[in-house]
This record gives C-alpha cells, sequence and structure tokens, in this order.
C-alpha cells in the first residue's frame, strides 16, 4: 500500500521574505535540577528566521531539544549544549538562539536564634543566548528585606529623649526607675517607620559552571543583613527587631551594599540592580539602582 507523505507545511516558501527576529515557544513547563533540587519552571525557547523566504521553523524540534534539562544539573554547559542544538537543528534558517527559564527555586532558611525553620521562594530568570557575538548567559534573581528608616529612627531617638527629659527632669536619676521606664511605652514613644523591600539582581555569569540561585541568594543577604523570616520565635523577632536597628537603609544604602559585594565576585562579568523600598510613610516607593559592567 501507497502511503502518502504527511504535509510540511512549515517547509514550503513563503511569498513574504520578510526574516524575522525570533520566532518559537513561550510558557512550556520545564522542570529543572538546580542546586540538587528539583524545580518547577517555565521556558521560552526560540531561534531567529534568517532566511526570509522560509514559511517557518520546525518548533517540535526546539521542544525535544530541552529533554536534557529534565537529567541533568543545570550549568551553562548544559545551556549551551541546548542552543547549539536548536542551531544545529535549523541550519539554514537560523543564526541565533535564545532560551528563558523562569521559576521559583524554594530555599530552606533557619530562625535567627531558635532551632525553627521555613522555606522561602526565590523568583528567579535564566536567560541564555548564542547570536554572533557569542554565548552570554544572565541570571536575574528577587529577594525581600526589611529596611528601616535611618531618619525616622534619628526622630524617634530625639522624642525619646525629650520625653526622657521631660519625665526626669526634676528627680534625681535612680537606675530601677529608668529601666522600668525603659521598658513602658511612657518610655518608647516613638518608633521608627520600616517597610519590606524588595532587591532585583542581573547578573552575567560569564564562564562559571553552575547556576549560583542559591550563593546568589545568600551573598546579597549577607549584605544587606536583614532578611525576612518565616517561622520564628520571640527570641527570633527580638534579633530581627535588632538586626533592623543595626541596618538602618535608605534604598540608596541598600543599593551601595549589593553594589559593593558583587563587585567583589570575580564569577560575574557585570550586573546590574533595583531596589524598591516600599514605604510605610508614604504611598510611593523609594527606588535606587546601580550597574557595573553592564550594558543592555
Amino acid at each position: 500500500m501507497n502511503v502518502i507523505p504527511l504535509p510540511d507545511i512549515a517547509a514550503q516558501a513563503t511569498s513574504q521574505n520578510l526574516a524575522l527576529d525570533w520566532v518559537g515557544m513561550c510558557g512550556i513547563a520545564q522542570p529543572l535540577l538546580v542546586d540538587g533540587q528539583r524545580v518547577v519552571a517555565h521556558a521560552d525557547a526560540g531561534v531567529s528566521l534568517d532566511d526570509a523566504s522560509a514559511r517557518g521553523i520546525h518548533m517540535s524540534r526546539l521542544y525535544l531539544a530541552l529533554e536534557e534539562l529534565e537529567q541533568l544539573e543545570l550549568s551553562t554547559y548544559l545551556l549551551r549544549r541546548v542552543l547549539a542544538r536548536f542551531l544545529d537543528s535549523h541550519q539554514g534558517l537560523s543564526n541565533s538562539a535564545s532560551l528563558r527559564l523562569y521559576g521559583e527555586m524554594l530555599l530552606k532558611r533557619p530562625a535567627l536564634i531558635s532551632a525553627l525553620s521555613g522555606w522561602r521562594a526565590y523568583p528567579f530568570e535564566i536567560l541564555a543566548r548564542q547570536d554572533r557575538r557569542g554565548f552570554h548567559v544572565e541570571l536575574q534573581l528577587e529577594l525581600i528585606y526589611s529596611s528601616t528608616c535611618p531618619c525616622s529612627a534619628a526622630l524617634a531617638r530625639q522624642l525619646i529623649q525629650q520625653r526622657f527629659t521631660e519625665d526626669f527632669s526634676d528627680q534625681p536619676l535612680d537606675r530601677e526607675r529608668v529601666l522600668a521606664w525603659l521598658g513602658s511605652t511612657q518610655g518608647i514613644v516613638a518608633t521608627p517607620h520600616s517597610q519590606r523591600s524588595n532587591a532585583r539582581l542581573w547578573v552575567r555569569l560569564g564562564t562559571f559552571q553552575s547556576i549560583p540561585i542559591r550563593r546568589l541568594a545568600d551573598l546579597a543577604e549577607q549584605a544587606l543583613g536583614t532578611a525576612v523570616q518565616t517561622a520564628v520565635k520571640r527570641a527570633d523577632e527580638q534579633a530581627f527587631a535588632l538586626a533592623n536597628g543595626q541596618n538602618l537603609m535608605f534604598c540608596e544604602d541598600a543599593a551601595r551594599r549589593l553594589g559593593r559585594s558583587l563587585r567583589e565576585q570575580d564569577w560575574l562579568e557585570g550586573f546590574r540592580l533595583r531596589v524598591v523600598h516600599s514605604e510605610s510613610l508614604h504611598a510611593h516607593d523609594a527606588v535606587a539602582e546601580y550597574a557595573w559592567r553592564y550594558e543592555t
């Protein structure tokens, strides 16, 4: 019996004659293995369509090339190999390829004092590209921290000094009475305002082999000193209050802390960052940005 071949419409020529910058698929469900941990992610995979007369690309070939990501530890080497498969399967059609992976990585974080711990989610994106300029990998990571306003802290201290002067103006100082006063709402008459804050980092990885999501998160949180917590006891909450008091930060301070720390890392080719303090005083945000050896 004669078998009629299935039509391949994508291989047909088009009368439009226009090359396209990028053609592919977005939102592909894609499991990853990062730092030995399974991560549920999504992928955007595509290539350029440089043959202006070609009707389309072979999207199923891109999809099948992603299978390697399920079994092997994610690395720059693996990303480069997947992009090479994209281009090898589109010889004569495409000169560049890109892959975007995005999701959330769960990291278990210990409490500051107690033996408790809990999970925190870190949204990430990985963008790999192969083009005429070569191979590039960029990691984007988002993390949340607490920031206490230095100006508000200074104003609160002044009010406390003023109340202390008023309450003890005509009496000799007694240690026990002062201690009781400091522990009362009358003594701590004002507190500085703080807010949940957000840092977004874009780092170019160069030849660094692994995808350092955990390493980058640890580095940023150590630089800031006030990472948000998961499960806590009162001792942990007190330690968190102490950390905020010892790390008073405008958005400019946070950006500089992160910038200095990242510039010391020899495994980065360059980076940019953006910090956002969602102020509790104002109805708008305070924002700072910084870039080093980073060109868009």
